[in-house]
């Protein structure tokens, strides 16, 4: 298994949006509004990886987990961290995390910054193990109800 920055010769972008479709496939019909990984495609793939810092996970060259990363004031947001269904809970999620945070070191940035569902409480937790504490909750544009939870893990020791 190896994590690899996406750079101009990656081309398995629809493998990549397959994998990232079928990570957050439990959350189509428990989330509202509805995942923006849904309105991904290949082309808007490449985009973003070249506007963000992209990794994924090959394992015996399958795509198996992913993440994009968007330095911000004070902290490094992690965004689409998915990993495939079949290989969840084998410490994957938290490998790529690692790479998050070597990532903020070379920015000199102090923390991570993710946003998760507000149904999605099993994510909650699973952050909160992995050293995330809620900081906010927020609402998509046209809701009055809370449909996010902002969390952040400090990277000072």
């Amino acid at each position: 298994m190896r994590i690899i920055r996406l750079d101009q010769n990656f081309t398995r972008w629809d493998e990549l949006l397959a994998l990232i479709l079928t990570a957050f496939a439990s959350m189509n019909g428990r989330i509202d509004p509805p995942s923006s990984a849904l309105g991904l495609t290949a082309e808007t793939l490449a985009a973003k990886a070249e506007a963000e810092i992209g990794h994924v996970v090959i394992d015996d060259g399958k795509l198996t987990g992913c993440l994009f990363l968007r330095p911000e004031a004070g902290c490094l947001y992690v965004g689409k961290l998915a990993v495939l269904p079949a290989v969840q809970g084998k410490g994957l999620g938290r490998r790529l995390l690692a790479v998050a945070e070597e990532t903020a070191a070379e920015f000199g940035l102090a923390a991570l910054r993710l946003e998760t569902r507000i149904e999605l409480t099993d994510n909650h937790a699973v952050f909160a193990a992995w050293g995330f504490s809620r900081t906010a909750e927020k609402a998509h544009p046209g809701f009055t109800r809370t449909t996010f939870v902002e969390m952040r893990k400090s990277l000072i020791r």
